[in-house]
């Protein structure tokens, strides 16, 4: 997956049902490109569908987690971008203290998951991370547990 790949899959993300022809300008590339890299990014199951941006409730399958990434020198900006067309990461966040981004991450198994955090932990800049699974969630307001 290259910077182009990434690119298409943060735009995808802001809104899937963006027209190819409007993704290829964004991109500046042709639209044959753009719907050939879709074509095999469904192949590789890095894009596994389209679907309809719900409440958060929706979303608490599978493996959940937050990433603390630490990143070297001034190259925040660029790691954001790496990060934002990560398939795995749902939320960047940006905090103060030890750690520079918090990324949360999902994933349909630990394999997945597993991959998911190697492929973030090489991204270039990024020094250190440490990364929490998330096992229970009590939301607020109500008595039952969700996860």
């Amino acid at each position: 997956m290259d910077s182009i790949d990434r690119e298409l899959i943060s735009l995808l993300r802001d809104n899937a049902r963006t027209p190819i022809m409007t993704i290829a300008k964004k991109l500046k590339v042709a639209r044959a490109t753009v719907q050939n890299r879709i074509s095999k990014l469904e192949e590789q199951g890095v894009i596994l569908g389209y679907t309809v941006r719900l409440q958060s409730d929706a979303h608490d399958q599978g493996i959940r987690a937050f990433t603390s990434i630490g990143i070297r020198g001034h190259h925040a900006a660029k790691v954001k971008r790496v990060l934002r067309g990560h398939p795995s990461v749902v939320a960047i966040h940006t905090t103060n203290g030890r750690w520079d981004l918090m990324a949360e991450l999902r994933a349909d198994t630990l394999e997945a998951f597993d991959r998911a955090l190697n492929s973030i932990r090489s991204i270039p800049h990024i020094e250190n991370t440490e990364t929490s699974i998330l096992l229970s969630t009590y939301k607020m307001g109500s008595i039952a547990a969700v996860g």
